[in-house]
């Protein structure tokens, strides 16, 4: 496009005013408005947890709360943070301080450590510090204050699968270093089966309390859209019809306020670009398209090698057999694979866990079924487009050639 042309585009959007948006950001997921709709009963419980101890002086114990994504597990925690800070702090005897740290950014042990060591304004280089220096930094400062320190894991699942959980077990056994600081944990995961992947030691330490968010209702889900769009769009700029199919389509996904939020903004942001007056439930479902592409994107390119592996395998076999594709056909089919592009299998047991992680990612459909004196086997399917699939694997350009081979299959 001539520059002349985009000169004339910025020209027209600069003079086009939104009839749509009126705080465009407020229907972002990190925004926390000040009420919580439907999550009373989770704001009550984790303040009670913490709050109580804190007035008598004491330690709060660890917390483990999880739930399925979108379940308003970060925003109660925001919330009640902020509520101790402005309601409670004033009222101790000691200083209290909390930090939350999103897992899915910083997700190895360094990352983790530093990110506490700037939360107390300790100089610490991006690399080049051993963990145990770091450590042992984070140690000394706590030592050196009193009062209280909570730190909120954040994803916490995608932190100990990627790097283990010896970071983990120390944060968990940091008030026997002698520091003044009392220190608290809460982490927070949507994987439901996260525990399993901790050591037993870990997993008693860190769940002194357990938070469960339930999902939320489509009727649920209605009130949080309606209140939201009071706030973030004009009046009389969306209908009925538009949050209720946000809010169903939400409700299908465990519940997920995220994904309905995402979804009327961007319904807003085709409304606006068309020049609509009002965001309609056609908008909702072209903003559903877009949104499932760019999330199938992101997923599959973000995956690691030997993942996207065993998605191909899946592709490829459902492509060739047309029909759901047992554990022991994926695994065989993923060894010969491995070896023809030169890569050391994993074992049975990993690759079980990898499918796992796409079922729960949603990228496939993995069904336990019992065959008897047999044993039990899972029956495993694609949950997506197999062509965005194998675009979005073609990224890799190591699988790019594989990936020609398999698009060509009818």
């Amino acid at each position: 496009m001539s520059s002349f042309k985009l000169d004339d585009l910025i020209n027209k959007l600069s003079e086009r005013t939104s009839r749509i948006f009126k705080n465009r950001e407020t229907l972002r997921p990190d925004y926390i408005p000040d009420e919580l709709p439907h999550r009373d009963k989770e704001i009550y419980k984790l303040a009670e947890i913490l709050f109580h101890p804190l007035l008598r002086g004491d330690r709060p114990s660890n917390i483990f709360i999880y739930g399925y994504p979108g379940t308003g597990k970060t925003a109660t925690t925001k919330h009640v943070f902020k509520m101790m800070k402005e309601k409670l702090a004033p009222r101790l005897q000691a200083p209290v301080s909390s930090f939350i740290i999103n897992c899915k950014i910083d997700d190895t042990n360094y990352r983790i450590l530093k990110e506490i060591n700037d939360f107390f304004n300790i100089p610490t280089p991006h690399t080049g510090l051993s963990l145990a220096e770091l450590y042992s930094r984070i140690v000394k400062e706590l030592k050196r204050r009193n009062g209280y320190f909570i730190l909120a894991l954040d994803e916490i699942d995608n932190f100990v699968k990627k790097s283990g959980d010896e970071i983990l077990y120390k944060l968990t056994r940091i008030n026997s270093e002698g520091i003044t600081t009392k220190v608290s944990l809460i982490g927070i995961t949507n994987d439901l089966h996260f525990k399993e992947y901790l050591d037993p030691r870990v997993k008693s330490s860190l769940s002194e309390e357990e938070l469960v968010f339930t999902p939320y209702t489509a009727e649920q889900l209605r009130d949080i859209l309606y209140a939201r769009a009071r706030i973030a769009l004009f009046e009389n700029s969306y209908t009925d019809a538009a949050i209720n199919l946000c809010a169903s389509i939400a409700a299908k996904e465990h519940g997920d306020v995220r994904r309905a939020l995402d979804l009327l903004r961007v319904a807003g942001e085709i409304a606006e670009r068309r020049n609509d007056e009002k965001i309609t439930e056609d908008h909702v479902r072209d903003a559903m398209k877009i949104m499932e592409r760019d999330k199938i994107w992101e997923i599959v390119i973000s995956l690691p090698f030997h993942s996207k592996l065993v998605l191909l395998v899946i592709t490829a076999l459902q492509q060739k057999f047309f029909r759901e594709i047992m554990t022991g056909e994926v695994y065989e089919e993923y060894v010969r694979l491995c070896k023809e592009i030169g890569q050391e299998p994993l074992t049975a047991r990993r690759v079980s866990d990898i499918l796992n992680e796409l079922d729960m990612g949603g990228l496939i459909k993995a069904t336990l079924t019992s065959k008897g004196r047999y044993g039990r086997t899972k029956f495993i399917s694609l949950r997506i487009d197999k062509d965005e699939m194998l675009r979005a694997l073609k990224e890799d350009e190591r699988l790019e050639a594989i990936v020609q081979v398999i698009s060509s299959w009818h």
